[in-house]
């Protein structure tokens, strides 16, 4: 009896401390998808980003710890306040365990304190602000897509070798557009340009005439959105109206360019533009066939946000599989340790400062002509290394960098 009771209480011992037993016992692992549901942002975000969350956790197989993974969403609105309050609720109340998506960059940016106070984790998928990565940075999160660094540099500084020096800039005035005209700015500089003209909106806005005036008489060699989704659809149509690049004196460039935009606008109004991309539904066969299946869902083809919260999602649950624990600190260690292998990536690492190290490409809006099929829209030009996509670890923007 003796040996019977030592036993017992060893293994009771052994079950109380083993990685995760105590949160399988107790709750389910929760997902949270915060999102713009309805506004500006929610043709690239929204329920698309909401269902890639729900194909990851139904294609992991629905479970973890023995228990249903659950998933709940959410509207921020693009208001830093309600995100907050959101995140709050889902951190005290509901047993979130982890955010994902997000989108708009201010309400990233207040959400991540509350992510590092409460130990929880964020996978910022649409969020664009290259900030996150930087001085930002957090180790409880990731940013999964593109970001403005990427936007900022890629085909700017091509254009910029290839002789374009004058630039204006028609910026969105919110965290997002902020971050873009930093980090477009450093770059226009370096590469020995000057920026002639810029004009920041604010987001919604409808009438962009007295914006385009301005840049059509600026005598700028590039006019550059630094907008997104609504709003730079809007923009680069009534730029087209006005003529703006019609005499081959300016060239437009769309720096935040989705396939929502390439969609929205087709191929008539947008053929042509060139532009920088983390993602393309027929990039590869792998990429290909997970978006007919988005498609046959969705009715539309993935955008960026709603493959890369798919993507983002899975990983998680991959991390906390084989930790063992949904406790931040360890699944993040894990997170960074195994590579990022699906139809989204292969075979890319996620750094300290949390940017997703993952090939980028340049690619051209396609003209009507060459348009073979519905969403038919990308020509891949070039790959971009992800030491050249995003931001060198050299310049030291995140404490966390070793």
């Amino acid at each position: 009896m003796k040996f019977s009771g030592l036993a017992l209480a060893v293994a009771a011992s052994l079950l109380a401390t083993a990685p995760g037993w105590a949160q399988s016992e107790t709750k389910p692992l929760k997902v949270g998808v915060l999102t713009d549901m309805t506004g500006i942002l929610s043709s690239g975000l929204g329920a698309g980003s909401v269902d890639g969350a729900r194909m990851a956790i139904e294609d992991f197989g629905g479970q973890m710890f023995g228990k249903p993974i659950e998933l709940v969403f959410a509207d921020h609105q693009n208001k830093p306040d309600i995100g907050s309050a959101v995140a709050r609720r889902w951190f005290d109340q509901d047993g979130v365990d982890v955010i994902a998506d997000v989108g708009n960059s201010a309400v990233a940016l207040a959400v991540r304190e509350l992510v590092q106070s409460q130990g929880k984790v964020a996978l910022f998928v649409g969020t664009s602000s290259s900030d996150l990565t930087g001085k930002a940075c957090s180790p409880n999160t990731a940013q999964w897509s593109q970001d403005s660094y990427l936007w900022a540099n890629a085909l700017p500084a091509q254009l910029l070798r290839e002789g374009k020096k004058k630039w204006f800039l028609i910026v969105q005035d919110w965290a997002f557009g902020h971050a873009l005209q930093r980090d477009l700015t450093k770059v226009i500089g370096d590469g020995g340009g000057q920026i002639v003209g810029s004009v920041r909106h604010p987001p919604g806005t409808v009438d962009y005439s007295s914006i385009l005036v301005q840049a059509q008489n600026s005598g700028a060699d590039v006019v550059a959105f630094l907008n997104a989704v609504q709003d730079l659809s809007n923009s680069v149509k009534q730029a087209r109206e006005f003529g703006l690049g019609a005499d081959g004196k300016q060239q437009l460039v769309a720096l935040a360019f989705l396939l929502t935009d390439a969609h929205g606008l087709g191929t008539a109004t947008a053929g042509g533009i060139t532009f920088s991309t983390v993602w393309y539904w027929n990039l590869n066969p792998e990429a290909r066939a997970w978006s007919q299946r988005f498609f046959a869902r969705n009715k539309a083809m993935p955008a960026e946000a709603h493959a890369g919260t798919y993507s983002s999602v899975m990983h998680y649950l991959k991390a906390v599989r084989a930790a063992g624990t949904t406790k931040a600190d360890v699944v993040m260690a894990k997170m960074r340790e195994l590579p990022v292998t699906d139809f989204y990536t292969d075979g890319a690492r996620l750094r300290e400062d949390g940017r997703l190290m993952r090939k980028a490409y340049v690619a051209r809006m396609k003209t009507p002509a060459q348009s073979k099929e519905p969403w038919d829209y990308y020509e891949i030009l070039s790959e971009i290394p992800p030491e050249q996509a995003f931001r060198p670890a050299s310049e030291r923007a995140c404490p966390l960098l070793p």
